[in-house]
């Protein structure tokens, strides 16, 4: 089931930062560990979702958004470098259609007839790490990986080791970059694994070995020692190129070959000029000689093989248009279902995970594979014990996709309704397949995460409580909740005795903790990280409410009125959902408050845990009532949104200084909008007021608004 997209621009905010946090945790853990934690499938799926909010609300679309990234960034083990022209990223097919698909696009952005030819270049997508040679006056001078498309690490003198890499070629412009992929071939992969393992010592043999052939190639080749990186079995294929003074061809082929014969291996696989038929005829046929293929490749990669047409075509985001990935479908086997392990994650979503009987799907010896959600063990009907299928999707990591033996008569597998690590409620919300822990600050799975946000700039902004020292504190026992925070001046002396903590840097940090001793209310509220509770959210919640006592009446409200309002006979699920949204929000009586918030506000304080961490809070913080002083102004009583960049002001400083004017602001243009402030790169915001004759001014014409005010 896909999850409806947010109503609210509040909503469509906070989900797209959650995506942008999650979506470069997993480039991270792929790009820079080479060690991947979800599927290809998983992450393309989270990618969609990215794009399908940024195209509902391209107004919120962030500076850090996944569709703008590459990779991930350089993991800080070698020197990082730029890359003189980016490394971009692909787009992914799954199917003859996306490929069809890719074709019309490129046919509709060049304006091309359908008699018109479109030449394409087929070749394998080799399961590697992407690597950018860069030659000056024919003689190698720099290798850089991919990186995060713009900065990649130094890997120039591990390069130099591998023999497929040229040192000097003749025939080269004056400056050439050759990009392609380090591999390595399965049976060195084999071999350098049983080495390993031969030279480790130890029960945990087993943690030595690489899991397969691409990490092992980005292993070895991000070494600090070359010498290291010699002895292992590395290849290169060439695939593209970077920055050149000039181009040895017209065509991809021609470049292409040129390379070759410049003495840089290229794919035999490699095919062109070819047009949609054969190249989709080619992928079928490398798919069937994929098992024996020296090398691990997880597609095919087509890409327009006239350079004018590509050079108009350009780039959209992290990716050309002129060329597309078209994923293999995974690689399956059978094996049985011992256990189902729940993980809860950063965010506190419980993710079940299946403990299996070792089993090797391509090349790799599999025991662990997602299961996703509850739907989906739903969905196959799977308990521990069960005969499975699985696949490695992406050919990284395993999920199950089939249950042989579901028939059996079993009870069925019941998903856990409470929190494997804080034993608090856990919760699914109307339209989403995720089920949640509701312990928030007091699950020790998601604490850290939840601390950060509670001391970040939003919230409390307490300075010098950055990740590292909140991890180092969590790791001494001294905090797990927000109120351990204002007690931590108990633990001065043992801090002064750890390293890197001087007098002075330990009562800096002290007295900005002190310094919030008084925190503004909706901060507060904001800084614990309640569902649906946004920062916009919460001071429109204060404004309502003014004290966070009234707040929790509310809550208790809340609650007794779910527990009042009972379905009625032949009433849908969804629909008593609706009725109850719709009563809550009214209950609440608050403008933009829908009942999600409301039911996201029970359900914190329906739990005695999350209630036990808000009285200790509350007995060490004072927050003065919320009241928003106001002062007669000519958009008193007027609805403003602010939108593009400001360049004096942060959004929180222009909110604050709109509501002492007595305006309110909202955050998407409608028919009730009374004027827009709009900044440098406004977008569809600007355009929307300028079609329903909305006033529009700049930041520097409200900054004089506001300074006009006495």
């Amino acid at each position: 089931m896909t999850a409806p997209l947010p109503q609210t621009p509040e909503d469509a905010a906070a989900e797209l930062a959650t995506l942008a946090a999650e979506i470069a945790h997993h480039n991270s853990r792929y790009h820079g560990d080479d060690a991947p934690e979800i599927s290809d499938a998983d992450f393309d799926a989270l990618m969609r979702r990215n794009g399908a909010i940024e195209a509902a609300f391209p107004e919120l679309v962030r500076s850090d958004s996944p569709s703008k990234a590459v990779g991930a960034a350089p993991s800080g083990r070698l020197a990082k470098a730029a890359h003189a022209q980016r490394m971009f990223s692909l787009d992914n097919g799954f199917s003859n259609e996306d490929v069809a698909d890719f074709l019309g696009r490129v046919r509709r952005f060049l304006a091309l007839p359908e008699s018109e030819p479109v030449a394409l270049t087929a070749e394998p997508k080799i399961d590697g790490l992407s690597c950018s040679l860069r030659y000056e006056g024919g003689k190698l001078v720099q290798a850089l990986t991919r990186g995060d498309g713009l900065i990649g690490e130094d890997v120039t003198a591990n390069v130099r080791t591998i023999g497929d890499i040229p040192q000097a070629i003749d025939g080269a412009p004056a400056v050439f970059e050759v990009r392609g992929e380090v591999y390595m071939a399965k049976d060195a992969f084999a071999a350098l694994n049983a080495r390993l393992l031969a030279e480790a010592e130890g029960t945990d043999k087993e943690a030595r070995q690489f899991a397969n052939p691409r990490n092992a190639a980005a292993g070895s080749l991000r070494q600090k020692d070359a010498a290291v990186t010699a002895a292992r079995p590395l290849r290169f294929l060439a695939w593209g190129w970077g920055e050149a003074t000039a181009l040895p061809g017209e065509t991809q082929v021609e470049v292409i070959r040129a390379i070759a014969a410049m003495g840089f291996p290229v794919s035999e696989l490699f095919v062109g000029p070819v047009d949609l038929d054969a190249a989709l005829a080619h992928y079928k046929a490398i798919e069937t000689a994929r098992a024996d293929l020296p090398f691990d490749i997880d597609g095919v990669v087509y890409k327009i093989d006239r350079l004018d047409w590509q050079t108009r075509l350009g780039f959209v985001g992290r990716a050309p248009r002129w060329g597309l990935a078209h994923k293999f479908p995974a690689e399956r086997a059978q094996t049985t279902l011992n256990d189902i392990e729940i993980q809860v994650g950063r965010t506190g979503k419980l993710t079940p995970v299946a403990k299996l009987e070792p089993v090797t799907v391509g090349g790799v010896v599999v025991r662990n594979a997602t299961l996703h959600n509850a739907d989906e063990i739903a969905r196959l009907g799977v308990r521990p014990g069960d005969r499975v299928v699985l696949q490695r999707a992406g050919d990284v990591i395993p999920q199950i996709v089939e249950n042989l033996t579901r028939d059996e008569s079993r009870e069925p597998y019941a998903f856990p309704d409470h929190c494997p690590i804080c034993h608090s409620e856990a919760v699914a919300e109307e339209g989403e397949v995720d089920v949640r822990c509701t312990g928030g600050l007091i699950c020790p799975a998601q604490r850290l995460e939840r601390l950060k946000h509670f001391v970040s700039r939003g919230a409390l902004d307490i300075e010098g409580l950055g990740e590292k020292t909140l991890a180092e504190l969590l790791d001494l026992g001294w905090i797990a909740e927000p109120a351990d925070i204002f007690r931590l001046a108990s633990h001065r002396d043992e801090l002064l005795g750890r390293e890197g903590w001087q007098e002075k840097s330990v009562d800096a940090l002290l007295a900005a903790i002190e310094a919030k001793r008084t925190p503004d209310a909706a901060r507060l509220l904001f800084g614990l990280g309640i569902r649906h509770i946004g920062a916009i959210t919460a001071r429109d919640l204060m404004k309502r409410y003014t004290t966070l006592p009234a707040l929790q009446a509310l809550a208790d409200q809340v609650i007794a009125l779910r527990e009042a309002t009972p379905a009625q006979l032949g009433e849908s699920e969804a629909k008593y959902r609706a009725r109850l949204d719709k009563a809550v929000a009214e209950h609440i009586g608050v403008e933009n408050v829908g009942g999600a918030v409301g039911q996201a506000l029970a359900d914190f304080f329906h739990e005695p845990h999350n209630r036990a961490v808000w009285d200790d809070l509350l007995a060490e913080v004072s927050p003065p009532p919320f009241i928003v002083e106001t002062r007669e102004s000519e958009v008193s009583g007027k609805t403003l949104v602010f939108t593009g960049s400001l360049e004096t002001l942060s959004r929180d400083e222009a909110k604050a200084q709109a509501e002492s004017l007595g305006a309110r602001v909202a955050g998407s243009v409608s028919a009730k909008t009374d004027l827009v402030i709009a900044g440098p790169g406004a977008g569809s915001k600007l355009k929307k007021a300028a079609e329903l004759g909305i006033r529009v001014i700049s930041e520097e014409e409200w900054s004089a608004l506001v300074a006009a005010v006495k």
